[in-house]
């Protein structure tokens, strides 16, 4: 993926190259100043931030000695036995290539506690102390708004507008667990996890940052289900400050690009010359030519100005700040919704911004899947696999 985005430097594509390029292509990157940046996948590099925990001495102590606890349990058909009669339940393994598996392992160990106490009691096992027990529990709730934010940014639906809000909220989280947790060394990493997020979102976070992105600043502004709790509420604030002006400053930009290409356009159509198989029509006169006259004056006067961009943009911060915008699931109902004179230059671009994905995951979840589904003899024709891969996707919603 990297490789694709990566530009050609030494081969210099011919002219008849540049003539093949389709015009599609050629507006899509005209609409983005002309500048394909590389963008880091949001959750990949927050599993990075969460790998931490494994860095520190005490919490690696404590992890193993659960882990040891669940590979016992596990291994002993007995004990798995007793405890699914107890709750019904089964304790979840760790498995480093997945994501939230260290949560996922703690947290069905909290949930059954008291069966995992009752079952290794009478089978002779040691278990965990009253002290690392209330350890566990902490160390659960420092993972939890990871595990949430994960879930919600892997899909391949509008994420992109939720990465600023789920940096801001876990800087928070972190803050507060190192206030308020009685554990010193876990408010020791709940500091360090912080200082690792702030430096490596800082292409979303600090505009002064030299490879800073106004991508998911914008994609933010423009999404009303979470821009008016992110930016617009707290805009006194030093970095949502910030962050406001340039997702303003960039949706200025970008609309002014598109209204460049499309008057371009506009002239290369008028300046064309008519096509010799169609034959032209005259025009029909109109019934009524004095009235028509005013009619199209006037419907010229109502065009948007060349400045309509920077207006719709204040008319969009006024009605965020009046609450006047209906709720809805997701922002892009809202701007489907919207007519094509009330936000004639904001709507395109807010629908190709919050179309965009915050994370690559999905994408490399079909190559995986439909993979294990054509490997070795188990291929099969266009039309199962892609009902078979329909159905693993989605097994969690048809469940």
């Amino acid at each position: 993926m990297v490789a694709a985005l990566r530009p050609e430097e030494e081969e210099v594509p011919s002219s008849a190259k540049k003539e093949e390029r389709s015009s599609d292509g050629e507006q899509e990157e005209e609409r983005y100043g002309g500048v394909t940046a590389q963008t880091c996948c949001f959750v990949h590099t927050l599993q990075l931030v969460v790998n931490m925990i494994h860095k520190d001495a005490s919490v690696i102590r404590l992890l193993e000695k659960v882990k040891a606890i669940v590979k016992q349990f596990r291994r002993s058909s007995v004990a798995t036995e007793k405890l699914h009669h107890l709750c019904g339940l089964a304790l979840i393994p760790s498995c480093v290539t997945r994501w939230s598996s260290t949560f996922q392992m703690v947290s069905r160990l909290l949930q059954v506690k008291d069966s995992v106490a009752q079952v290794a009691d009478e089978m002779g096992w040691d278990c965990l102390l009253p002290s690392e027990w209330i350890r566990i529990a902490a160390v659960r709730d420092l993972l939890l708004p990871f595990a949430d934010h994960t879930k919600t940014l892997q899909s391949d639906t509008v994420s992109l507008s939720l990465i600023l809000p789920a940096l801001l909220d876990l800087i928070t989280h972190l803050s507060q667990f190192a206030l308020e947790s009685c554990h010193r060394d876990m408010c020791g990493l709940a500091n360090k996890m912080k200082a690792d997020l702030e430096r490596r979102f800082s292409c979303f976070l600090h505009p002064s940052e030299a490879r800073f992105s106004p991508l998911a600043a914008a994609a933010c502004f423009l999404d009303p289900t979470v821009a008016g709790e992110t930016l617009i509420e707290h805009s006194d604030d030093g970095v949502q400050e910030e962050l406001l002006k340039e997702a303003e400053k960039y949706i200025l930009s970008a609309t002014a690009s598109i209204s460049a290409t499309q008057r371009v356009d506009e002239l290369k159509r008028d300046d064309g010359e008519p096509s010799r198989d169609v034959e032209e029509v005259p025009p029909e006169r109109p019934r009524f030519k004095f009235l028509a006259t005013k009619l199209s004056s006037s419907h010229q006067s109502k065009q948007p100005k060349a400045n309509c961009a920077q207006q719709e943009v204040r008319k969009y911060k006024d009605e965020l700040l009046s609450q006047q915008i209906p709720d809805f699931q997701h922002g892009l109902d809202f701007w489907l919704a919207q007519t094509s004179v009330a936000y004639v230059t904001l709507k395109p671009l807010a629908l190709d911004l919050l179309a965009m994905p915050a994370s690559q995951a999905f994408a490399e979840r079909v190559f995986s899947i439909t993979g294990d589904l054509t490997r070795a003899c188990r291929n099969r024709a266009r039309v199962i696999l892609e009902r078979s891969a329909f159905l693993k996707l989605n097994r969690d919603k048809i469940g």
